[in-house]
């Protein structure tokens, strides 16, 4: 039982760090205040040390991860996009990224309680990612 919550909850963090990265590369270049740029760069980066971490875990299982909910990816480009094409700003650049933060902590949250028997070790990875999004959403908290 251990081993299969593992690797379920890295698959669902896999999505996870996926999904965040992806998003902020479809704002960045919409992005005005170099300070908002400063942040999520940072950000994006940080998933992606993560995402080094969550690879060896999975890597450990002999397992390749798990892709994002392509309809869930789909529905967050075109509300990004339209959004954006309605109001190009840095508002509504951390309005949408305080969303997405807040459904990936809500998420995470519920795998890591669905999948209680996963290690301590893929409990502190999703830990870890859901300390990221929290700490996202609240330093664009300023750009609102």
């Amino acid at each position: 039982m251990i081993e299969k919550d593992t690797v379920k909850l890295l698959r669902e963090c896999d999505a996870g760090i996926q999904m965040g990265v992806s998003s902020i590369d479809e704002v960045l270049k919409y992005v005005h205040s170099q300070k908002l740029e400063r942040e999520l760069v940072t950000c994006k980066s940080d998933h992606q040390k993560l995402d080094r971490d969550l690879r060896e875990a999975l890597d450990r299982f002999g397992d390749d991860g798990k892709d994002p909910n392509p309809m869930a990816k789909g529905m967050s480009w075109i509300k990004t996009n339209v959004m954006l094409a309605v109001n190009e700003s840095d508002h509504t650049i951390a309005d949408l990224m305080i969303d997405g933060c807040n459904m990936g902590v809500k998420s995470l949250s519920r795998y890591l309680n669905q999948y209680a028997a996963a290690s301590e070790d893929a409990k502190d990875i999703c830990k870890r990612l859901i300390k990221l999004e929290e700490d996202l959403a609240v330093a664009l908290r300023e750009f609102l």
